[in-house]
């Protein structure tokens, strides 16, 4: 059973708007640089105060990681892991969107998680626990999240799992 982040028990006071870069600073976490789309797509998509992230796998610096399906290649606490990159990996595409200023992050809306996992597989939903349990080290109560947790056959690249969200964003003043 892949292991919960200590941080679900978070502190309190930090369920309103605060400074998401000090959050990050203390829980020791480093943002990730991010690559240009790889396809005929883009990355992000602000409509209205909806900002949507594309797809993210585990990846860093371009190199994939936690490769190989779950439950077969890699064990389940190494999909919670992957998918806990992939999650990293949307938070700096957010942070890109909003040019660096994450406490515009209103809420988390929606995550949807897919685990490449064989058709026997049925620990997905704690596997995606990996990405959720960080947007809620990181947001607070604002990482809360309605979540679909699925089962792939392939995913890009050979990648375990792959991650996608919906915030909610306050607008520019």
């Amino acid at each position: 059973m892949p292991r919960r982040i200590k941080a679900l028990v978070y502190n309190q006071d930090f369920n309103t708007m605060g400074d998401v870069a000090a959050r990050l600073s203390e829980l020791g976490i480093v943002l990730p640089s991010i690559a240009p789309a790889s396809g005929n797509y883009i990355s992000h998509r602000i409509v209205g105060n909806l900002l949507f992230i594309s797809g993210q796998i585990p990846r860093i610096d371009g190199v994939e990681h936690h490769v190989g399906m779950v439950g077969k290649d890699i064990t389940p606490e190494e999909g919670y892991d992957a998918a806990r990159l992939c999650a990293l990996n949307v938070v700096s595409r957010v942070a890109a969107a909003l040019d660096g200023d994450l406490d515009r992050v209103l809420a988390c809306v929606q995550l949807r998680g897919f685990v490449n996992a064989p058709a026997d597989f049925k620990g997905h939903p704690a596997v995606i626990d990996g990405a959720s349990d960080l947007l809620v080290e990181i947001f607070g109560e604002r990482g809360r999240h309605v979540r679909t947790a699925l089962g792939a056959g392939s995913l890009p690249r050979g990648s375990s799992v792959e991650v996608d969200a919906v915030f909610e964003i306050a607008t520019k003043s």
